[in-house]
């Protein structure tokens, strides 16, 4: 059981690219992405607020994560993560399936 559980939302490929993050991003959401293993890679929409929190812990970066894609429960690994340069918050996550 992994200690830290993320909330998701799966996007649509109309749903991807620079104006749609952006909207995104003023939602207070941070668009990530799923990928590798078998399955196909999956763009995903997280809470800002949940990710920050799980962020403070040194652990985030080493334990496997689950992320809940509407009902579908992925186990993965935080691969990298990009903060805005000014206000360190996170603008874009990807996560690699463990």
């Amino acid at each position: 059981m992994a200690n830290f559980v993320l909330n998701a939302e799966a996007r649509e490929v109309a749903q991807q690219g620079k104006g749609s993050s952006r909207r995104l991003r003023h939602a207070a959401k941070v668009p990530a992405i799923i990928y590798g293993g078998e399955a196909a890679p999956v763009a995903v929409s997280l809470e800002l607020r949940q990710l920050v929190k799980f962020l403070e812990s040194n652990s985030f970066f080493e334990e496997v994560i689950e992320i809940d894609v509407n009902g579908k429960v992925e186990s993965v690994k935080i691969q990298a993560l990009q903060r805005h340069p000014a206000k360190n918050t996170p603008m874009h996550a990807d996560f690699k399936r463990a």
